[in-house]
């Protein structure tokens, strides 16, 4: 990562972490104002958050760091970890909220001072939101799973508030009690299948998942259009970690062709795959026409 892009990254970290205490402050007194369970656990997901928010800044400040003997590719899976992190307090917080609910179904309460709780609720959904979708536009352009994830992460707490905040109104304007630990296990739910998607994906980049099939026809497309005096190339692999593409082939090229000509053609292949790409590494083999397999990329 860049450093231009490197303070991007940790200034929206930081700005994570202080949004999440100032919408978990909110939430906590929006709860002492009511006493409802649904935003008592409403304010137990934005404890997660704070976690979540601290986990990714560390991540981002880690997978920054340049390459060494020890880690020769970098450190930008560490960013995958913070993800998993996430996903898992995710699921940890969606079992907090099924267990408060569950309390309130046994010894439901009606919520006192609804109006100002709910009204504090709401501001601290709406920072959530404006904040969840800065985040996530800017975590797109920085190609970094730690942002990406907390930004996942805010938008299953503002779905949750948004739940909550309906079940309390309606539980105060019909008296009818059972709503409010009702829609708290309803926003759970949507919470627990947030936390296993996002883990799903945290886990495919720790384990080296390929690029997604269109990303690779136009991959296999370009090394095509660009590797004119070649014979082809095969064996192309890729796999992601963090926010760089890690791209490899075996490229054959006629017997004769020298060193220097076999070396312009990669040159040109990996300027228009990093036009395309731009955090790509691009390693080529270049092999002599005898090896070709025919069932590579044949050159255009």
């Amino acid at each position: 990562m860049t450093e231009s892009r490197l303070g991007r990254a940790t200034t929206l970290a930081i700005g994570s972490v202080v949004v999440s205490i100032a919408v978990l402050a909110l939430k906590a007194v929006a709860w002492w104002l009511t006493g409802s369970v649904a935003l008592l656990a409403d304010a137990l997901e934005s404890i997660v958050n704070v976690a979540a928010a601290v986990a990714a800044l560390i991540a981002v400040t880690y997978s920054a760091l340049p390459a060494d003997n020890n880690h020769p590719y970098g450190h930008a899976k560490a960013e995958y970890f913070s993800a998993v992190l996430e996903g898992a307090l995710i699921i940890v917080a969606a079992l907090l909220i099924l267990h408060q609910a569950w309390g309130a179904f046994l010894m439901p309460r009606a919520p006192e001072q609804a109006g100002i709780g709910l009204a504090i609720s709401a501001v601290a959904s709406a920072v959530n939101a404006a904040w969840a979708l800065h985040l996530g536009r800017r975590g797109r352009r920085l190609r970094s799973p730690a942002l990406l994830a907390d930004a996942a992460h805010l938008w299953s707490d503002v779905v949750t508030s948004a739940g909550v905040i309906v079940g309390v109104g309606l539980v105060a304007l019909t008296g009818t009690l059972w709503l409010d630990p009702l829609l708290a296990a309803l926003t759970a739910g949507n919470i627990l299948f947030s936390g296993f998607r996002l883990l799903r994906e945290s886990v495919g980049g720790l384990m080296d998942e390929a690029v997604p099939s269109a990303t690779m026809d136009r991959i296999r497309a370009i090394v095509a259009e660009q590797a004119a005096g070649a014979i082809e190339a095969h064996d192309l692999r890729s796999r992601h970690a963090g926010r760089f593409t890690f791209l490899e082939f075996h490229l054959v090229v006629p017997g004769a062709m020298t060193v220097r000509e076999s070396h312009d053609i990669c040159d040109r292949i990996e300027a228009a795959l990093k036009a395309e790409l731009d955090t790509a590494v691009i390693t080529i083999h270049v092999e002599p026409e005898g090896k070709a397999k025919q069932k590579g990329v044949p050159v255009l």
